[in-house]
């Protein structure tokens, strides 16, 4: 097997192709490395302008939908740099026998920090006291401990699982939520209750997402889910952008249905200039950033190497950039 093709889209193996070409070319010295210009993602239009004669992609959140899968004939492999594959039409690859691979488990420390850091800067008033200053204004906003306060998780995977004891350690209470069936010796490991959704929504002052993006899942906090909300409480999402429902969150945030949010992640990124939610300082925005970390990349980076060679039977040493 010569002459491979393969797709760099991800914005974060992009920046460190050349460190890792290396490995790639130990397996096929004439692989020719694509690395077209994203911002953020490739769409599916964009995609089909590339995709024809690839062998391989290492991909980021891209829009490979059944037609773009069917417009690539050589395609045997999608490497996901990162956890979430919810861009890829996963049952049209299967059909098409394209592999899909992913790191699991690949950012859940960074995003969990990044959690605790928004309902801190929330509970302490942070943000606010600081552009005070700025301003020239000497406020004293009023606060809470943490340990005052109720978390609740949607999603007990790894990284609410990692939430929750965060939380814990500062003291708070911590419900749970998951479709899943969560053993009772997880539970009690991690200190949290397992309650109904109404039940969090009803009783928690932080409310985290941190659930997979599916068919099930999409807008699981729209404009009925933010009603129930207490008004002092704050919303997290630094999982998937159209876990919320955004439209619904911005008639939260007009009629102090809830206290703020904070979003890590948006329905369309980058978030457009003309979005609303740009319009609120009780809404903490972030660019789809949460993830950040050097060792974590590095070890994303590592695997999608190796999840894109396995497929095209390669049988590479350890790969270190």
């Amino acid at each position: 097997m010569s002459g491979l093709k393969i797709l760099v889209s991800a914005p974060y193996m992009q920046a460190v192709i050349d460190q890792y070409r290396v490995f790639i070319e130990d397996f096929d010295p004439e692989v020719d490395l694509i690395v077209p210009p994203v911002n953020e993602r490739l769409s599916e239009e964009e995609l089909l302008e590339w995709i024809g004669d690839i062998d391989g992609v290492i991909a980021g959140d891209d829009a490979f939908t059944e037609r773009v899968l069917k417009a690539a004939p050589k395609l045997k492999v999608i490497s996901k740099w990162g956890t979430g594959i919810d861009s890829i039409d996963q049952q049209a690859a299967k059909k098409l026998g394209i592999a899909v691979r992913n790191t699991p488990d690949a950012f859940t420390q960074p995003v969990a920090d990044s959690v605790l850091g928004y309902m801190l800067c929330f509970a302490r008033g942070l943000v606010s006291m600081d552009r005070n200053i700025r301003s020239g204004r000497w406020e004293k906003t009023p606060g809470f401990a943490l340990r005052e306060a109720t978390l609740g998780i949607i999603g007990v995977g790894n990284v609410g699982r990692a939430v929750a004891q965060r939380a814990v350690a500062f003291g708070m209470k911590v419900f749970g939520n998951d479709t899943a069936e969560i053993p009772e010796s997880v539970l009690s490991g991690l200190g949290m209750e397992l309650v109904t959704k109404e039940d969090l929504l009803t009783r928690s002052d932080f409310i985290s997402i941190n659930c997979d993006l599916n068919s099930s899942s999409y807008h699981i906090i729209a404009k009925p889910e933010l009603a129930k909300m207490k008004p002092t409480a704050y919303l997290i999402n630094a999982a998937r952008g159209p876990l919320v429902d955004e439209q619904a969150l911005v008639w939260a945030l007009q009629n102090n249905e809830i206290a703020g949010a904070a979003l890590d992640v948006f329905e369309v990124e980058p978030l457009p200039k003309d979005s609303k939610l740009r319009e609120f300082e009780n809404c903490l925005m972030a660019p789809h950033n949460s993830n950040s970390s050097p060792e974590a990349y590095r070890r994303v980076h590592e695997n999608t190497i190796r999840n894109l060679l396995d497929v095209l039977q390669a049988s590479p040493e350890s790969v270190t950039g």
